[in-house]
């Protein structure tokens, strides 16, 4: 079953529900189509209806704002949007690496770790950022946790990538 994207009366994005969960949405009223599938149409016996790929709640929903992500191989390669942070590559043979070695006290933590491919893994080692000459493109930091969910489910799709931002 096909997704949607649900923003908040605010325009923030919230989450993906099916298609079934935004037309009874929409036919509560409790949200409005934004952008609609010009080649689909949604078809009932008597009426038709656009094929809807973003919504918005017509009220406003409160959103956690401080919400514990736990580290996980998924929701980081996520965050680092599946690409080596040291080379660039977009590669789906991509490791974890730790920026300070795990050997000289490095912990498993977001500040601490960042996408890499393997040959890039391997070069860098049980080597310091400066002792092997790379150096994350974008410094780690815990993301937020809308933005990590959302992201990896939108990749691809130009439409929801307009509504979610990094």
């Amino acid at each position: 079953m096909s997704k949607v994207l649900v923003l908040n009366a605010t325009y923030e994005p919230i989450s993906f529900v099916s298609l079934r969960r935004a037309v009874v949405l929409l036919l509560k009223e409790k949200a409005e189509v934004i952008e609609a599938s010009v080649e689909q149409k949604l078809r009932a016996e008597r009426a038709s209806f656009p094929y809807p790929l973003v919504i918005r709640l017509v009220t406003y929903v409160p959103v956690p704002r401080f919400f514990n992500l736990p580290l996980s191989r998924r929701s980081l390669l996520s965050r680092d949007n599946y690409t080596c942070q040291y080379c660039g590559i977009v590669d789906n043979q991509l490791t974890i690496d730790h920026v300070l070695p795990k050997s000289r006290g490095g912990k498993t933590e977001w500040t601490n770790v960042v996408a890499a491919c393997v040959n890039c893994n391997r070069k860098k080692g049980n080597k310091l950022p400066a002792e092997a000459k790379m150096f994350p493109r974008v410094a780690p930091a815990k993301p937020a946790y809308i933005t990590v969910v959302l992201l990896g489910q939108a990749k691809g799709n130009e439409t929801w990538a307009r509504y979610i931002r990094t």
